[in-house]
Formats: structure tokens, C-alpha cells, sequence
């Protein structure tokens, strides 16, 4: 982990700063000048110029000098102090409602004032309420030279706090005893790329001259900002690379069997592979085959046929005598696995067992035994497999479904379970939400990737209408006809629960609803707080067609199949992001009938809820749809990184600097081979200890 560099209590390295505010630069996550200096102003102030009054326009935020004229405390229901100021351009007010008798006295009529504020619109005139003033003596002191900085700040540490310290350490940029700030970028490779030092980068961020527009450095487009932008993207391609290197010098179980076992899995199949399956499965068993550990990312998009796929690589372990194990999010995917695995490795004379955390006592005893002895080949479960009491005899593949839905904790939880006589598990990482290329180069460097870019024969595109929920009468006939003609149906709610901030119905309530006013049809109900057991119950009987109608919520994302299901009805599809979307739908549309989705909203629409809907009317193509969700929502939330606690990053931005990721590539493969003694540092300047977690 990288050595922290007191920014704070000590006297000897920064002034002013104590130990109150280093607790509260410790919760912005800043422990050194590097992490300080890398803080990067929120936006600008232009403090010098003085603007004359005429000139003023609601809104800006300008500095002003004048003579106050006249000056009142007025009472309104509480009191305030009223001056106007006049610069021989025009006049303004000012208007302060918290004041003393000292201040009213200097904010007299005769004293003339600087100011620096928000220009509103008032009654009569433009005002500023509380600007920042001085008093004016018989010489102006001297304006700002450069524009000054808002940071993004915490409770009890103020602006001028902030300029304190940045100035300082702005100073020590470049000192010797400062090895975090040192340039890291050397010139020859900085040249053909256009970059700027890093010295006069930061200075240049962090005071700006007046002659830099504000909006070229807020937008990420201006040289300095791309400086930074492209040396992040860099260190986070180094440390890929560098874990990509240190996964192939590790050792793994050659997975090479006469290739029997999947011969029969595939001949017993009562349909044939896609030609994308079938390469995919080719690319999977040579690097199963290899002394080191396979670690490949499978995209496909739903229903694309990911899980056959997943069997097939797991009987290449069973093969050779070792155990396969794999890990969904939920119960209800887990179970959907299981049931798979189950129903096309069971006749092979292949054990399949389920460990999710409702297993207790005398059965999940036996089982754990069984697992550890070997007896039991391939695992299916949830975060239950990684839990301290699981053992493996040998675990030679990990399988990991909606990898992105796991912490990274949890997932190296799970590969160092097999770790056995210094060998790792061969790593197989599936997702139907299909990852932009621009993401994926980034995001997954160190994972060789293949793609089901083929839907199976016979899937049908299923259309997509948006509807507002005043047409909720029209959707309920549509459901009582496509039940009557022996179809069955979806309807997913968002939450269990009312919410009025919401406003989304409760799965609950919708229930009770359809059921009132479809009263010939069998509706079921499932959410994520119904104790499994009846779970399990409500959706054997749907796959077993004992139900018309399943009201549920995104418990039924992924993962279920039921080919006789044709219509599906998302309520508040405004609140659900695209990927989500995309992967409801998927539910419908497995069978040889005309499927369809209607996305229910509450309007008005926002604008980029309007845009949602309307990838879902257009596009079918998953890829497509997480391009396009890639723009709307940003990398962060398409990754799963907010929610997973990986690493995000803090100056580049994927969808805007995706343009900088070719040069970055070829700078990383030029410091590794010119000047590998940067590496290391220029890693642990942005990413420390964080670089562990790709290992995952």
C-alpha cells in the first residue's frame, strides 16, 4: 500500500492545519499532497476584474466596487440591512439579514465597498443578498491574479481552509522529499502525446490565469485536465496489465480430458449449439487446457445460451477428477442453475449439490463433508460457497454469474478456495448485460474476453410499446387476452412496498388489484421478502403453467425461463436503468410465439427517462443498448462500481476520454519497456492498494 505522506498533524509539513481538519480531509480520503493536489477544484470564480454595475446580468457572479448612497435596517417579519451601492455605471442593492451595530455602521452612507457575489433579480433593482465586502481606504488593494477555486468540501472545513493548503503544497510540488508529486510521465513519452508536466498541470488547475475559460477546464477538454485524465487511465492500464502478468506466472490444473463427458452433454442436448456457442466453448477449453489460470470474460446477450455454455467448461474439470463450482447473486438465479446443471449433468452420473444460506443443520453438515471429500463435482449456490465452513476436495474452475453484482470481497473469497499446492482455479466470468468495448478495454484489461454475439434458432424480437399508466386498462385486457389463448404473463413493480417519494405501486397491492379485476385468471406473487420455501412454489407453479398471471418484482431479472410466457408489463419503467430493462424483457420471448413488453410510466418524463424508453421501442441488440446506456447513465453505474465498492476513477471519464484509450494502450506498453521504474509508483499514486481487487 502506498506510504501516506502527513498532509496534516504536523507542524513541520503544513501550516494552519490540525487535527480536526485532517479527520475531515481523512473522510474526503485525502492523506497526502498527492491526494490533495489531485482534489480538483468543483468550479471557478473570476475575482480579477472589477465589473461595472451596467454590465450585470441576473445570475453572474462578479466582483463590484461603489459608494454606498443610502443604507436602512428594514423590518420585515425579521430585520435586514438594505445599502446601495453606486459605481457611476448604475446601481445595485445589497441586502444582509444577519449584521451587527458595528457592521451597520461601516456598511454607512459616504464608505465605498468592494463585493464579490451572485447578482439576483429584486424588486426595483439587481441586488447580491450576503455578498463577501471590504472596506475600501484612499487605495484599492490589488485584485486576484488568477481565478479562484471552489472545492468539493465537507462540514467544518471552509474554502479558505482549502486555498491554505493547496497553496502549500502546490510549493512543495517537485521537492525532493516529496516522492508522490514527483513527474512520472517523462518527457519523451509526454511529447508525442501532447501532454503538459505535471507541475504546470496542477498549478494551472488549481490557479488558473484569467486568460483560461472556465468551461475548457470543467469539461474535462483542456489540456491539463487531459494530462491527468490520461495518466489515471494509464496507471489503471498498468495495474491490469500487471495483474494479467502475475495471473500467468501463477500455476493452474491442466484441464485436458478425452473430452468424453461434454461429447455426450452435447449429443443428449435436444437442441444444437450456435456457431458463437460453439467458438466460444473452443476458446474456453484451450485455455482450460493451459498450466496457468484461465481468467475470460463470457458476454452474451439474454438468452444467448451463456448457462450451456458454463456446463459444458464445468465437465472439463469433472473430467480430469477436480470440482467446478458456481456462484450467482441471488437465490432465485442460483436455484435456476442449479436446476439446469442438475437436469443436464445428473444423467452423466455427475453430482450436483445447491448451498444457498437457508441449508442449516444436519443436511448442510452431511453436504459440506461430501463437498470436501470430494463426492460432490459441481457446486452451484450463492455467497454461501465462500463462507468460511466450505471446503473443496479440488476446485479447479469458479464460475461467476452477474459477476459485477458481487463485492470484490466476496469474489476473492470464492477463488481462494481453490487455491491448493500453489494453484489457482481456472476463473470463468459471465454477465448478460453486455459491457461497451470502450468499457471493457479499460475496465477488464486483464480478462480475455469472448461474446455470444447469436441468439439460438427460434428466438423471437419481442416489441416494445410505452405506455402511460392511464392506459392501464387497455394492458389488463391485453393480459386477459393473452392468457385466454393459453400464454401466461409478467408483471413487475419496481418495490414491495408504497413509497409516496416514489410513487410506485407495491407488488402487494398490484396483486390484489389484478386479481379483483381478472378474476377468471390464477395470479401468483413474488418478491424478494417472501420466505423461500413459498417463492420456490409460486414459480414452479408458473414454469409448470399451474398460473396465467406472475406479479413480481426485479426479483425475476435474470435467470428464469418460461418459453410459455409472451407478455410482460414493467410499471414505473421510468425509475429502471436500461441494462435492467433490457434484462425484464428478456423474460419474454423465449418460446415460438410473438412476444411482447409494455413498459408502464408515470409522466411527465424526465429527459433521460424519455430516452430510456425509447432504446427499449428501438433496439433489440444488447450491445447496442449498453452503448447507448453507457451514455446515459456514465461508466460507474453501467460497471456496477457504486454499488460494489471497486475502484472508480477520479479524473478520467470513459464515455469522454474514450478518444485518449489507443494512446494510452501504446504509452503503457512504452514505460513498461523504457521506463519500468515508473510503473509502480504511477499505480500506486492512483489506485495504492486498490490494485489487488482485479485480481478477482
Amino acid at each position: 500500500m502506498e506510504k501516506r505522506v502527513a498532509v496534516v498533524n504536523a507542524p513541520a509539513h503544513l501550516k494552519g492545519i490540525g487535527p480536526r481538519h485532517a479527520e475531515r480531509l481523512a473522510r474526503l480520503g485525502i492523506h497526502t499532497l498527492a491526494d490533495a493536489l489531485f482534489h480538483l477544484p468543483l468550479r471557478y470564480q473570476d475575482r480579477t476584474r472589477i465589473v461595472p454595475i451596467a454590465r450585470l446580468r441576473p445570475g453572474d457572479e462578479a466582483v463590484i466596487e461603489g459608494g454606498i448612497t443610502f443604507s436602512e435596517v428594514v423590518r420585515r417579519g425579521r430585520a435586514m440591512l438594505l445599502c446601495h451601492l453606486q459605481d457611476g455605471s448604475g446601481s445595485l442593492a445589497l441586502r444582509f439579514f444577519h449584521f451587527n451595530s458595528r457592521q451597520e455602521q461601516l456598511l454607512g452612507p459616504g464608505n465605498r465597498l468592494r463585493c464579490f457575489g451572485v447578482v439576483r433579480e429584486g424588486r426595483f433593482t439587481l441586488e447580491m443578498t450576503h455578498p463577501e465586502w471590504r472596506l475600501l481606504g484612499e487605495e484599492s488593494p490589488p485584485l486576484e491574479r488568477h481565478l479562484t477555486p471552489v472545492y468539493p468540501t465537507t462540514e467544518g472545513l471552509h474554502q479558505a481552509a482549502w486555498r491554505t493548503l493547496i497553496g502549500q503544497a502546490l510549493e512543495r510540488l517537485g521537492e525532493p522529499g516529496q516522492p508522490t508529486l514527483q513527474e512520472l510521465l517523462p518527457e519523451t513519452l509526454r511529447r508525442p502525446f501532447g501532454l503538459p508536466p505535471l507541475a504546470e498541470t496542477l498549478s494551472l488547475l488549481h490557479r488558473p490565469p484569467p486568460t483560461v475559460a472556465p468551461t475548457a477546464l470543467l469539461d474535462g477538454l483542456h489540456p491539463a485536465r487531459r494530462r491527468l485524465a490520461f495518466e489515471e487511465l494509464l496507471a489503471h492500464q498498468l495495474s491490469l496489465r500487471r495483474l494479467r502478468e502475475r495471473t500467468q506466472r501463477q500455476a493452474a490444473p491442466p484441464l485436458v480430458g478425452s473430452g468424453g463427458l461434454s461429447r455426450r452433454f452435447l449429443e443428449r442436448l435436444p437442441f444444437a449449439l450456435t456457431a458463437a456457442q460453439r467458438r466460444v466453448l473452443a476458446e474456453i477449453a484451450a485455455d482450460l487446457a493451459q498450466p496457468r489460470p484461465m481468467l475470460r470474460l463470457l458476454q452474451g446477450d439474454v438468452g444467448s445460451g451463456k448457462t450451456v455454455v458454463a456446463a459444458a467448461a464445468a465437465l472439463r474439470a469433472v473430467e480430469t477428477g477436480a470440482q467446478a463450482a458456481l456462484m450467482a447473486p441471488t437465490e432465485l438465479l442460483a436455484e435456476q442453475h442449479y436446476h439446469n446443471f442438475q437436469t443436464w449433468l445428473e444423467p452423466l452420473g455427475i453430482e450436483v449439490a445447491w448451498l444457498t444460506g437457508r441449508l442449516t443443520g444436519r443436511a448442510r453438515r452431511a453436504l459440506l463433508e461430501r463437498l470436501a471429500a470430494g463426492d460432490i463435482q459441481v457446486a452451484v449456490g450463492t455467497h454461501a460457497l465462500f463462507q468460511e465452513a466450505v471446503a473443496f476436495a479440488e476446485l479447479a474452475l469458479v464460475i461467476v454469474d452477474e459477476q459485477h453484482r458481487f463485492g470484490v470481497h466476496q469474489r476473492l473469497a470464492l477463488r481462494e478456495k481453490g487455491q491448493r499446492g500453489g494453484r489457482c482455479p481456472h476463473q470463468l466470468i459471465m454477465t448478460a448485460t453486455p459491457i461497451p468495448r470502450t468499457l471493457a478495454m479499460t475496465a477488464y484489461a486483464d480478462l480475455d474476453t469472448s461474446i455470444i454475439d447469436e441468439l439460438p434458432p427460434g428466438r423471437q424480437p419481442v416489441k416494445t410499446v410505452a405506455a402511460p399508466d392511464s392506459r392501464r386498462a387497455e394492458v389488463i385486457a391485453r393480459i386477459r387476452q393473452a392468457c385466454q389463448r393459453g400464454r401466461q404473463a409478467y408483471w413487475v413493480c419496481p418495490l414491495i412496498e408504497e413509497s409516496e417519494t416514489l410513487q410506485c405501486q407495491a407488488a402487494a397491492v398490484t396483486a390484489g388489484q389484478l386479481t379483483a379485476l381478472l378474476p377468471e385468471l390464477r395470479i401468483g406473487l413474488v418478491h424478494g421478502r417472501l420466505p423461500p420455501a413459498d417463492k420456490e412454489a409460486v414459480m414452479t407453479a408458473f414454469k409448470a403453467g399451474a398460473l396465467d398471471l406472475l406479479v413480481a418484482t426485479t426479483v425475476i431479472e435474470v435467470g428464469v425461463d418460461v418459453p410459455n410466457a409472451s407478455l410482460m408489463i414493467i410499471e414505473n419503467a421510468e425509475r429502471l436503468g436500461l441494462a435492467q430493462l433490457h434484462q425484464l424483457r428478456g423474460r419474454v420471448g423465449r418460446g415460438d410465439t410473438d412476444s411482447s413488453c409494455v413498459l408502464l410510466y408515470r409522466p411527465p418524463l424526465s429527459q433521460i427517462a424519455h430516452a430510456r424508453l425509447a432504446v427499449l421501442r428501438e433496439c433489440n441488440d444488447g450491445f447496442e443498448i449498453a452503448r447507448r446506456d453507457l451514455e446515459l447513465r456514465g461508466p460507474g453505474e453501467v460497471l456496477g462500481t457504486r454499488q460494489t465498492g471497486e475502484q472508480s476513477l477520479r479524473i478520467a471519464d470513459l464515455l469522454r476520454d474514450q478518444d485518449l484509450l489507443n494512446a494510452v494502450r501504446h504509452a503503457a506498453d512504452r514505460l513498461l519497456r523504457q521506463h519500468p521504474d515508473c510503473v509502480e509508483p504511477l499505480i500506486r499514486r492512483w489506485i495504492g492498494a486498490g490494485a489487488r481487487y482485479g485480481e478477482v
